[in-house]
C-alpha cells in the first residue's frame, strides 16, 4: 500500500493534505480492499518518514468525510457506502480500431488549428520573466482577497447568491461598476446596460455571435489582438486589416465597408500607443457617417501613471455606437475570470440571453467576493499600489532598453504594462524566445499579432514587466540584449 502515496515538500499544499487527497483517490480509484484494514498512524508516519500526528489529522478528516469507518480495536476501514453507486469497471472491453469516429471529419471547426499566444505555464520559476498579461504576486492584496472570498461564503451571503439566478449578475458588484469602475472613464450607465462576463474572451465571443455573420466586415487594428481575430474567423466573417501609427488606429476611407471596428484606443495591443482625444473624435464621426459600430477594449485603463488619461471613447460616444469592454485581469489577477461589458440596453438584453445559453452567468460567488473587494476601497488602493509599483519599472525598462538596445522602442505616454520593441532587421524572435528561455527570460515575439501572419516582420517583441521586480530589470535587458547582439553576429557571418 506504501507505494500508492509520494508525498513532496510544498509551501503550497500541506503533506496532511497531500496525503489526505492521495488516500482518497485510492479509495475512489478501488485500490484500497475493504476488507484490510489501513496501516496504524504509527506505521504509515515511520513508512513515509513523516509525523505521526499528520496521518492521524489525515484518518480523522476522512472519517469525517465518509471516505472510512473506524472498527474499534482492528483500525481503519474504507467505508463501503461511499463506493455505492459507481458503475463497475469496464477495462476488458476494448474498443477495436475499427469502431472509432473519425473525429476530424466531423470537426465543422478546429480551433486547436488557430495560432495563439502560448505562455510557459512555469513562467514563475524563470529569473527574467518579461511576461505579457500575468500578476505579480508580490503586489496582490492577498489578506483583503482571502477576507473577501470567506465573507462572500459566509451564511449570510450564501443565502444571497447560492440560489440559481438564471441570467442575472450580482446587483451590487452591478453597482461597484457603474458606480466606481466606469466614471473612472467618464462613462455613466444605468445597471440594464452593463453584463458581467467571463473575461474579455467572453464578451467579444457574445459580440460576435451577435454582430457578425458571413456577411460582415469586421476591422481590427493591425498589428492587433490576436483573439478578437480567431474568434472573427470562427464566424466566418470578412476581416479587414487597419493599419496604426503612433497615435494607434489611422482614420481614414479603409474603415467605410466595416460594420464593425475593434480598438484598443488607450493602449493599443500590442505597441502600447495611446489615441489622441482628436482622433477619437474623428473615429466617431466617421462611425456616424458610414454606419459602423466599435468595440472599444479598454483593457489596461487602470494602469495610467505618466499623464492625465484621455475619456474613452464610450465615453464621447453621443450615437449610441461604442461598446465598452472592460476587465478585472489586469489589476487583480488574470486568472479571476471577471469583465464586463457596457452598451446600449437593447445589446445587453440579446447578450443576456446568449449568455444564458452558454454559461447561465459567471460563479455568483465570484461576483459577491469582487463585489466586496471593490466596496471596501481594497481595488482603490491596489490600483493605486500597481501604478506606484508599475511607474518605478516603467522608468527602468526605458533606461534599460536606452542604454543596452538604443533606438529599439518608443516609450508608452499613457502606462500600461509593457514595451513594443523592434529588434534589428532580420532578426526571428522565435528563434531569439527559445535561446532567452535558455538564459531564464521570457520574452513574446510579436508577428503573432499581425494579420498576414506568414509576411509579418518577425523582428519585434513585447516585453512585459507587470511580473518582474524591478531591479531583475536592468541585468535581464543586458543579457538579453547579449543574445541579440550575438544572433545578429551570427547573421552577418552567413551571409
Amino acid at each position: 500500500m506504501l507505494q500508492l502515496f509520494h508525498l513532496i515538500q510544498d509551501k503550497n499544499i500541506s503533506l496532511q493534505k497531500q496525503l489526505r487527497e492521495q488516500i482518497a483517490s485510492a479509495i475512489m480509484n478501488g485500490n484500497m480492499p475493504l476488507d484490510t484494514p489501513l496501516p496504524s498512524s504509527r506505521k504509515l508516519a515511520k513508512d513515509l518518514n513523516i509525523a505521526r500526528n499528520t496521518v492521524v489529522l489525515a484518518y480523522e478528516h476522512l472519517l469525517d468525510d465518509g471516505y472510512l469507518v473506524a472498527r474499534e480495536r482492528r483500525g481503519y476501514f474504507v467505508n463501503p457506502d461511499i463506493l455505492n453507486g459507481q458503475v463497475a469497471s469496464q477495462s476488458n472491453q476494448q474498443t477495436t480500431e475499427g469502431n472509432l469516429p473519425d473525429w476530424q471529419r466531423r470537426f465543422k471547426i478546429h480551433p486547436s488549428e488557430q495560432i495563439n499566444i502560448n505562455k510557459a505555464p512555469d513562467w514563475q520559476s524563470y529569473q527574467y520573466p518579461f511576461i505579457y498579461g500575468q500578476f505579480d504576486e508580490k503586489i496582490f492584496p492577498t489578506v483583503n482577497w482571502r477576507e473577501c472570498c470567506r465573507d462572500a461564503v459566509s451564511d449570510a451571503a450564501v443565502s444571497g447568491w447560492a440560489s440559481d439566478s438564471l441570467d442575472h449578475d450580482d446587483p451590487r458588484l452591478i453597482e461597484q461598476i457603474r458606480t466606481r469602475l466606469l466614471p473612472r472613464r467618464g462613462i455613466w450607465a444605468s445597471p440594464d446596460q452593463i453584463l458581467v462576463t467571463v473575461g474579455a474572451q467572453l464578451s467579444l465571443y457574445i459580440l460576435a455571435q451577435l454582430l457578425l455573420d458571413r456577411r460582415s466586415t469586421l476591422g481590427i487594428e493591425d498589428p492587433g489582438y490576436v483573439d478578437i481575430r480567431n474568434i472573427a474567423k470562427l464566424h466566418e466573417c470578412q476581416i479587414e486589416p487597419l493599419p496604426i501609427d503612433k497615435d494607434g488606429l489611422i482614420i481614414g476611407e479603409q474603415l467605410h465597408h466595416c460594420d464593425l471596428i475593434y480598438t484598443t484606443p488607450s493602449h493599443q495591443c500590442p505597441t502600447a500607443v495611446t489615441m489622441p482625444l482628436e482622433r477619437r473624435y474623428e473615429l466617431l464621426n466617421r462611425a456616424h457617417l458610414d454606419d459602423f459600430l466599435i468595440i472599444e477594449d479598454d483593457y489596461e485603463s487602470e494602469t495610467n501613471f505618466s499623464s492625465k488619461p484621455n475619456p474613452a471613447l464610450k465615453s464621447l460616444d453621443k450615437s449610441d455606437r461604442v461598446i465598452y469592454i472592460g476587465s478585472l485581469s489586469k489589476t487583480l489577477a488574470p486568472g479571476l475570470r471577471l469583465g464586463y461589458v457596457v452598451a446600449s440596453k437593447e445589446l445587453i438584453k440579446e447578450a443576456r440571453a446568449l449568455r444564458r445559453l452558454m454559461i447561465r452567468h459567471p460563479a455568483s460567488n465570484n461576483q459577491r467576493a469582487a463585489a466586496m473587494f471593490l466596496e471596501r476601497g481594497y481595488y482603490d488602493a491596489l490600483v493605486m499600489n500597481i501604478s506606484r509599483n508599475y511607474q518605478t519599472r516603467w522608468l527602468a525598462m526605458d533606461q534599460a532598453l536606452n542604454k543596452y538596445l538604443p533606438g529599439s522602442h518608443d516609450a508608452p505616454t499613457f502606462g500600461g504594462s509593457c514595451y513594443w520593441v523592434k529588434c534589428p532587421e532580420g532578426l526571428d524572435t522565435s528563434e531569439l524566445k527559445q535561446r532567452a528561455m535558455v538564459e531564464g527570460i521570457i520574452i513574446e515575439p510579436g508577428h503573432i499579432h499581425f494579420y498576414y501572419d506568414d509576411n509579418a516582420p518577425r523582428n519585434f517583441i513585447r516585453l512585459g514587466f507587470s511580473s518582474i521586480s524591478t531591479d531583475r530589470i536592468e541585468p535581464g535587458i543586458k543579457k538579453l540584449a547579449e543574445l541579440i547582439n550575438a544572433m545578429s553576429d551570427e547573421s552577418s557571418n552567413e551571409n
